[in-house]
């Protein structure tokens, strides 16, 4: 991994600081352990930190105060922090970090925490007493926790310095698991673009296959930005993984996020936690392709209204999962592997053409590839509602129903590294504004994707967490770039529902170079350096017959 400094930005455009300095330095220590067994030992840590932290805080308060039991349990759980046991607490952890017994003292503490505090239970990750596990790196990681955060000081809460390092982290073991990766964590930039256009202000937001619970996290932060606060949304989810499902309840523990992540991990498909749901907003981030989904034994199933789903791919099974579960007014975003648009085999076709015909495409965004760690298969995100019409909203520009707008992404987002790319701040407001502007039937202009700017001051400038400014001036299809689309015009597409199909191409800027001549001038440079390779090639092999190998 590259050198970066404090300022350097992460994968998904935040700036860092202790985030990457302390990743670098854990990296360090991890010895031979892969990345899921180092991703739970160092989460785990960062978690008991963080409530030891905040324990000792109130804690300090509370002797100050001269209260008559400063160990009184209920003092502690009214200020709303977890009861933190003695021999749970980071200092004495950090007193024998030296010590041979070390990884015993912390699932020690981790069992403590736990029975103390039955919200955690079974959350928290253990075996820190393994023979595998180094004790005397373990130890170093203590330490190097216990050097570089405070995460009850004033200026590491108003950073949310504990919120960072976790995403960062869980946004670096991504990267390093590669595909598995993909399993418990979407990029911070895509479920930005999930959120935005989604707008979940109020309401019951659910997520069958929640990873890390990323979704949920943004979902209140971006409520906390529009002057909402953590609590305006309920929050349902799902994870089958037990190593991700911790993750997920730990994600929310600490963000102070209360959320039903059912009773156990558990298969969406076959084990429902959460059959009765109906909510207000499903963002979702599926396997994507799934073939060993179960689905010989789910051919009769009450959730496939719109046909049965193939046995070797669960994609269209997770699109009508998720419609089942839409209350009446209820929106869905989600992403899908682009072959899901187009596809018309094992049925798939026909049962886009039934979600079609029932008007429930609301828009479709194609994506730029590179954006996930799990794959290199371009994606696309899919919108759908049970109600483009709902009582109340006036559009300027008449009913939705019966229309679908498209969006072709791709040409957006900048490579972050060589191998991933990612959406700015930017990115993510034209796409959102331009959704937002259509379903609205207000004004809004946009520009083609090539001229990387929106022409209205303020969304696609403003910094994440600020909130969004009244859109401009009026939805507008714009060629390359946004189209809205009658359900005749798909029909003679053949339901197919890739942007692309739509669009068109982006018209040419008055400095474009035509095409007939791009190709001239870079053919003529291309065989300039064709001539320059072979020059290369005949100096190296003279050099290399020069060479006296016997000595």
């Amino acid at each position: 991994m590259p050198k970066k400094s404090a300022k350097t930005k992460n994968n998904n455009g935040a700036a860092l600081g202790i985030e990457n300095e302390l990743w670098e330095a854990a990296d360090k220590l991890r010895g031979h352990l892969d990345a899921a067994e180092y991703k739970s030992v160092v989460l785990g840590l960062i978690f008991l930190k963080y409530v030891s932290d905040m324990f000792e805080q109130v804690r300090a308060r509370v002797e100050k105060e001269a209260v008559d039991d400063p160990e009184d349990r209920d003092v502690y759980l009214a200020e709303r922090v977890f009861w933190v046991p003695k021999e749970a607490r980071w200092k004495s952890l950090q007193d024998h970090a030296k010590q041979e017994s070390i990884g015993n003292l912390i699932d020690a503490a981790m069992d403590a925490i736990e029975k103390d505090n039955p919200t955690l239970k079974g959350m928290l990750p253990g075996n820190y007493g393994r023979a595998t596990l180094d004790k005397r790196r373990l130890g170093d990681l203590v330490d190097l926790v216990s050097n570089k955060i405070n995460f009850a000081d004033e200026e590491s809460r108003k950073q949310d310095t504990l919120g960072r390092v976790y995403e960062y982290f869980l946004s670096q073991f991504a990267s390093q698991e590669g595909r598995k990766g993909g399993e418990f964590y979407t990029p911070r930039s895509v479920v930005r673009v999930l959120v935005e256009m989604l707008a979940p202000y109020k309401g019951r937001v659910f997520d069958p296959c929640c990873g890390s619970g990323g979704m949920f996290v943004q979902s209140e932060k971006f409520v906390e930005a529009h002057g909402g606060k953590i609590g305006d949304l309920s929050v349902y989810g799902q994870e089958s993984n037990p190593n991700t499902f911790k993750l997920a309840k730990m994600n929310l523990a600490i963000r102070g996020i209360e959320g039903d992540l059912g009773k156990q991990p558990a298969d969406s498909f076959h084990n429902d936690q959460h059959p009765d749901l109906k909510a207000d907003f499903v963002l979702a981030n599926p396997p994507f392709n799934m073939s060993d989904w179960g689905g010989d034994s789910l051919r009769e199933d009450k959730r496939w209204k719109y046909g049965k789903p193939p046995v070797n791919n669960a994609n269209f099974a997770w699109v009508q999962h998720f419609i089942y579960h839409l209350s009446p007014n209820g929106t869905a975003g989600f992403v899908l592997a682009n072959g899901s648009m187009s596809s018309n085999t094992s049925g798939e076709g026909e049962i886009r053409k039934a979600i079609i015909e029932n008007d429930l495409v609301d828009c479709m965004v194609a994506l730029p590839g590179q954006l996930f760690y799990s794959t290199q298969i371009p994606v696309c995100l899919w919108f759908l509602t049970r109600n483009k019409d709902p009582k109340g909203l006036k559009r300027p520009l008449g009913s939705r129903a019966g229309k679908t707008l498209f969006i072709d992404a791709r040409k957006l987002g900048t490579l972050a590294d060589r191998v991933h790319r990612d959406l700015s701040a930017e990115d993510i407001a034209q796409i959102a504004d331009t959704y937002h502007a259509w379903k609205s039937g207000e004004t809004l202009k946009v520009s083609s994707p090539d001229s990387r700017h929106v022409k209205q001051d303020s969304p696609a400038k403003q910094d994440e967490g600020q909130s969004r400014k009244p859109l401009g001036s009026g939805y507008e299809d714009v060629a390359g770039f946004c189209k809205s689309v009658t359900i005749e015009e798909i029909r003679a597409q053949g339901y197919v529902l890739t942007p692309g199909r739509y669009v068109g191409a982006a018209e040419l800027e008055e400095d474009d170079e035509p095409f007939d001549e791009k190709i001239a001038r870079l053919t003529k440079e291309l065989e300039g350096q064709f001539e320059e390779s072979e020059k290369l090639e005949h100096f190296i092999r003279a050099k290399l017959q020069t060479l006296d190998y016997g000595k």
